[in-house]
């Protein structure tokens, strides 16, 4: 008697448990909330998705959609700016909670990260500078081309990009390089190519907006030819809190809804990047 006893107490405690277990998921979203502050990882040195302003402070596109993510959540946020190989890596443990930095969701990345919502799609372009004589991408065969490491854009210059995100249309291969130099992101691979002409590089793939907006900053470089692809971008998480992917999915929803997204993209980028061309 006392065995069954033992069982059936033992059962019924397990039973409780199963039941509470709901309210107790949401691990990081929890802690998020208790903080009253989400961390966010993203670049600071990538305009104008993100990058220090004259005040010394974070700005930009991905800055001001994480800022809105955070606030519809009901918490401040506090931005964190590790390496994109540290951050495309994983194995966060707590470091951050949240990634808003234009990661494009792939079937490898998400062996690591759940994407909650894609906020935006991006054109991918090419970069030469000004004194080139280059006129298209074929003319680009064999040269040395440079791009941010573990991106897009350099699996695209080594030829082993798979879009396979919703909403990605199909591209090409346009580019033959004979070398493909990594940078820890676009801005120092636009700084060796505004030393010269093949000095260093003779290309730089990257987003479109970043290109305008080294030009608008003063940088010798010019796009040659058309975007190579176009991507969707999304903010990332690690895998395990249901809750807190459904709470960013429902703001990033919400704010397409009520046309912030599109806000942002035109404050930004002078067009509309929140919707597929």
């Amino acid at each position: 008697m006392k065995t069954s006893l033992k069982l059936a107490t033992l059962a019924a405690s397990l039973a409780l448990t199963l039941t509470t277990l709901p309210a107790q998921a949401g691990a990081v979203l929890d802690r998020v909330v208790a903080a009253g502050t989400l961390k966010v990882a993203t670049d600071a040195n990538w305009a104008p998705q993100s990058f220090l302003n004259a005040t010394n402070e974070l700005d930009g596109f991905d800055i001001d959609v994480a800022k809105e993510i955070g606030k519809r959540i009901g918490v401040k946020v506090e931005f964190v700016t590790p390496g994109w190989d540290i951050i495309t890596a994983g194995n966060w443990v707590g470091r951050w909670d949240m990634h808003v930095g234009s990661m494009t969701p792939t079937k490898k990345r998400a062996e690591i990260f759940d994407f909650p919502a894609v906020y935006y799609y991006t054109p991918a372009a090419v970069a030469v500078h000004k004194d080139s004589k280059a006129k298209s991408l074929s003319d680009l065969d064999g040269k040395v081309v440079g791009a941010t490491t573990t991106s897009t854009f350099e699996a695209y210059a080594k030829k082993d990009l798979t879009l396979d995100a919703a909403g990605a249309p199909p591209f090409e291969y346009k580019l033959n390089p004979k070398e493909v130099h990594s940078y820890e992101n676009s801005t120092t691979a636009f700084d060796d190519l505004r030393v010269g002409d093949g000095v260093r590089l003779d290309a730089v793939v990257s987003s479109q907006p970043s290109i305008v907006d080294a030009v608008k900053a003063g940088y010798p470089i010019r796009q040659i030819g058309d975007p190579v692809f176009y991507e969707p971008l999304a903010v990332a998480i690690e895998h395990g809190d249901p809750e807190f992917s459904a709470r960013i999915a429902d703001a990033v929803k919400a704010m397409k809804g009520d046309g912030t997204l599109s806000t942002l993209s035109r404050k930004w980028y002078g067009v509309d990047y929140s919707v597929v061309k």
